[in-house]
């Protein structure tokens, strides 16, 4: 009876420690699962990018990349303005809302815009706060989005605030001309940053106030990053504009593979190269959806020069640049047109920054640069995912202590048998 009744109070005990593992997984799971009380919560998350969408569950690839922790202790952007001149920007997703400065927004589309049928086209709000395409918003989200209950996207630098510009729509109705008056006003409402996450059609070099425009920037400081663009099916190479300006950080897009994605314009002119192959973001009206295309590259590292701009305000913007090409992930010394000086390492260009890096442009010093140790793969978190972790981890030991109590007091139950046969006693 003594010895049923120790057996019995042990695994009581691993038990008790069972059930309380499971009620802490149980709690931390539906933590990191409930979503905000905002309209995506009610929509189960597709790829179908509507307007709204379902929140995005998990971490995205993209940011699993990234050490956030290690890099937000440096640096989550505060102070730093981006100006994302795209399709607007709409702050009706909530991880937007607090993000965008809309008062320094601005709606460049012509008025009274009508489609190829001649029908009238939405235009949006003047301060570029609405989008109906939803590309602008997705830019948006990949810099500054803030972070949210229920998903584990978040924005790279998620303490920087975005100017919204809206200069184009799904008709095309942006033109070099308006590219680059959006380039003035975000001069002019102090952006320290400005992405441009578009190009021109073809490689016939656009009006010379574009270029005027971009020198403009740059001589403020600002920091011009522009998308490569997408057409690079079938090793196609040529330039693209504002992408091909001395100055402007040109982004490929890579994948999974830290490769070239398929779709990626290659060229002399390209910097570095960043995720753009399902890259989650934010949508107009709230939750998320994928999608591909250097458009989502260019942010990226737009993000990452804010948090190096957060750091370092009186770089100018050659030498944040420099920073992010070379402390980009490449496999050997030199510029690659394909990625540039390699995929940018968000992580390594805020800890190797004790002094500006002062590095050939691009399209001036190929082969100069020596290629930097690779960083080493991580993989991020968010919280409520570790504690869902740990909770799991709880769960098993708890398993593993019932089973070896049980089978300790069988073996002591065994053992006292056997003494007893030896001597005689049943």
């Amino acid at each position: 009876m003594l010895r049923t009744t120790r057996a019995t109070r042990a695994t009581g005990v691993a038990r008790t420690a069972l059930v309380a593992a499971a009620a802490l997984l149980t709690t931390a799971t539906a933590t990191a699962l409930a979503p905000p009380a905002t309209a995506a919560d009610k929509l189960p998350y597709s790829d179908q990018c509507t307007f709204p969408n379902g929140l995005y569950p998990g971490r995205p690839w993209s940011l699993q990349r990234v050490q956030l922790d290690e890099l937000w202790r440096r640096s989550k952007g505060e102070g730093v303005r981006v100006a994302v001149i795209d399709t607007g920007v709409d702050v009706k997703n909530p991880q937007l809302t607090a993000a965008v400065d809309a008062a320094a927004g601005m709606n460049l589309l012509p008025k009274n815009l009508k489609d190829d049928n001649g029908d009238p086209v939405e235009r949006g709000k003047e301060n570029g706060t609405t989008d109906t395409v939803g590309h602008g918003t997705k830019v948006a989200g990949i810099i500054a989005a803030r972070p949210a209950k229920g998903t584990g996207f978040v924005g790279l630098a998620p303490e920087a605030r975005v100017i919204p510009i809206q200069q184009n729509d799904a008709e095309g109705h942006g033109t070099a001309e308006t590219l680059a008056t959006a380039i003035h006003h975000a001069i002019e409402v102090r952006a320290d940053v400005i992405n441009i996450s578009q190009d021109t059609s073809n490689a016939v070099k656009p009006t010379a106030l574009l270029e005027q425009a971009v020198n403009a920037a740059l001589a403020q400081k600002i920091v011009v990053v522009a998308s490569a663009g997408n057409d690079g099916l079938g090793g196609n190479v040529k330039k693209t504009y504002p992408a091909s300006y001395p100055g402007v950080l040109a982004v490929a897009a890579s994948d999974r593979n830290n490769e070239r994605a398929a779709f990626s314009q290659s060229g002399d002119f390209i910097g570095v190269a960043a995720p753009g192959v399902d890259m989650v973001s934010t949508v107009p009206k709230g939750g998320h959806c994928s999608d591909n295309g250097t458009s989502f590259s260019a942010p990226y590292v737009a993000g990452v020069a804010a948090l190096i701009k957060a750091r370092h305000k009186d770089w100018t913007a050659a030498q944040v640049v420099a920073q992010i090409e070379q402390t980009a992930e490449r496999t050997f010394a030199g510029h690659d047109r394909l990625v540039g000086w390699g995929v940018v390492d968000p992580v390594r260009a805020l800890t190797a920054d004790d002094e500006p890096i002062e590095s050939p442009d691009p399209q001036e010093g190929l082969g100069k640069a020596e290629a930097p140790t690779a960083a080493k793969f991580q993989v991020g978190e968010t919280p409520d995912e570790r504690n869902a972790r740990l909770a799991t981890y709880a769960v098993v030991a708890a398993v593993v202590l019932v089973t070896g109590l049980g089978g300790t007091a069988v073996a002591i139950r065994d053992a006292r048998r056997r003494a007893r046969r030896v001597a005689g006693v049943d």
